[in-house]
């Protein structure tokens, strides 16, 4: 038994056991660095309350932008504890998780995602479930460049976790499926609290867009052997599906700026309902085609059967 806890321990950086274990340990790894962090930040989050005076405790918090904005923004810390875990812990170099000097790549992500939702909100307009009303008046521009700074920060620190901690420790240990497939379940749940207050039918259809986008960001991170496309598609996506488009980003309803005014036509299916077009059956066709486009191209250059 203290072989196995010191095997599976995320404190140290021994490889040489079963698969199986090597595969809880990085699941260990993942949380201890997401929890870790979370705790941390928070902590720092009450620290800035009452240096400016507001007490928490009483209700007196932030206004709603300022809040949004340190949500996003303080995914900096758990990214700085991840990036420690794996310099001080697994002793290995960044690059050895994905960040490398191709940071090029991270814009061929971003283009990518660009066009991900291009394609999913144009056939879902089309479809007639939701509707394009204009540009907003008075739009924040410098509220929209802060969210963006923060997306950049939040869709980088899960491409840190999933792909960088997890899905490059485990494809030099296991099958590249197996690593696929752990650093999908991880990413999976964080979301889950939301995924299914609109209902369980745009729950499960959360779920599968959810697999099939981080599919692509392995896919992408196994083809450009780095993590860079992954944060640009990541982050390019969240940005501009909530402060460009202002529609609903992973359940959230209350956007607080945008430049365009797109609204659902009801709720159903095609438009995924409360949860917003994560959860559309529409966007699920789009990222299963993308997927399996990557993956072809992928195939005969990294074997990935």
């Amino acid at each position: 038994m203290k072989q196995l806890l010191k095997n599976i321990s995320p404190f140290n950086n021994r490889t040489e056991m079963p698969t199986a274990l090597f595969v809880i340990k990085k699941f260990l790894a993942f949380w201890v660095c997401y929890i870790a962090g979370l705790f941390i930040a928070e902590g720092i989050v009450i620290l800035l309350h009452f240096a400016c005076g507001k007490n928490m405790l009483v209700g007196d918090v932030f206004d709603a932008q300022t809040i949004t904005l340190i949500t996003y923004y303080g995914y900096i810390v758990i990214s700085g504890v991840a990036l420690l875990y794996w310099k001080l812990i697994e002793k290995k170099n960044l690059s050895e998780m994905g960040l490398t000097k191709r940071f090029g790549n991270y814009f061929i992500g971003a283009f990518v995602g660009v066009i991900l939702l291009a394609l999913s909100v144009a056939a879902i307009v089309l479809t007639g479930n939701m509707e394009y009303h204009g540009i907003f008046e008075n739009v924040d521009v410098l509220m929209i460049l802060l969210l963006f700074g923060g997306f950049i920060i939040q869709g980088a620190t899960e491409e840190i976790l999933c792909r960088g901690i997890v899905l490059h420790a485990l494809k030099e240990k296991t099958s590249v499926w197996i690593a696929i497939a752990v650093s999908t379940v991880l990413f999976i749940m964080p979301h889950w609290s939301s995924l299914f207050d609109g209902g369980t039918v745009y729950g499960v259809i959360g779920v599968a867009n959810l697999v099939l986008i981080s599919i692509i960001f392995s896919l992408l991170t196994i083809r450009f052997q780095s993590i860079w496309a992954a944060c640009g598609l990541h982050s390019f996506w969240n940005a501009i599906l909530y402060s460009v488009l202002g529609l609903n980003l992973s359940g959230k309803d209350e956007t607080v700026t945008a430049i365009f005014n797109m609204q659902s036509v009801g709720k159903n299916i095609w438009n995924g309902g409360e949860y917003g077009i994560e959860a559309s059956v529409i966007t699920a066709v789009v990222l299963a085609v993308a997927a399996a486009l990557i993956w072809y191209m992928n195939r005969k250059r990294e074997n990935i059967e």
